[in-house]
C-alpha cells in the first residue's frame, strides 16, 4: 500500500530523528564547542539551528509560518530541544488536522536543511577526532513515529568504517 504524503514526511522526520541521534550519540561533551574555522558554526549552533526549523515547521502547520531563533542551549539540552521539536511536528503530522501549507514547500525549505545540517555534524564529528561509523542507511530500523534520541543502535554488521 504506497504512503500518504504525510506518511512520507513522517518518515523523512524520522530518518532525520535517526541519522541526528547518530551524530549525538557518544559525542564528547567538548565537541559541542569545536570551530574547525573561525566563521565556522559550532555543533551547539548547528543544533540549536535544527531546533529553530521544526519549530518554523510548527508554526506553518499553525497556519502563521514565522521563523525565531532561539538562543542556544547546553549541549544536552539542546539536543533534547531539537528531538523535541521533531516529535512535536511528527504528533503533528499524525494527527488528521489540515496543514494549511505546502508539505512539498516545507520539505524543500526547512526539512531539506536539517538533513544538510545532519551531515555537517557527521562531517564535524570526523574532524573533530570522533567520528562516527558509516553505515548502510538503507538497512537501517528507521519506524515512523520514531523521533526521539533513542533509537535502534546501528547493527554492526551494517557498520563500516
Amino acid at each position: 500500500m504506497p504512503m500518504t504524503d504525510r506518511e512520507f514526511v513522517r518518515h523523512i522526520i524520522a530518518t532525520i530523528a535517526y541519522r541526528a541521534a547518530k551524530t549525538m550519540r557518544g559525542a564528547p561533551e567538548s565537541f559541542a564547542a569545536f570551530r574547525p574555522g573561525p566563521t565556522s558554526k559550532t555543533p551547539l549552533q548547528i543544533v540549536a539551528h535544527m531546533g529553530d526549523l521544526f519549530d518554523w515547521c510548527m508554526t506553518m502547520v499553525s497556519g502563521e509560518p514565522k521563523w525565531n531563533t532561539a538562543v542556544p542551549q547546553d549541549w544536552k539540552n539542546e539536543c533534547a530541544r531539537f528531538f523535541a521539536a521533531l516529535k512535536k511536528f511528527d504528533d503533528a503530522l499524525a494527527s488528521e488536522k489540515p496543514i494549511p501549507f505546502d508539505l512539498s514547500r516545507m520539505f524543500q525549505g526547512p526539512i531539506a536543511d536539517a538533513l544538510t545540517h545532519t551531515g555537517q555534524l557527521a562531517m564535524l564529528r570526523r574532524l573533530y577526532g570522533s567520528p562516527m561509523k558509516g553505515e548502510s542507511y538503507t538497512r537501517a530500523d528507521i519506524v515512523i513515529g520514531r523521533v526521539g534520541a533513542d533509537q535502534t543502535p546501528a547493527d554492526p554488521k551494517f557498520e563500516f568504517d
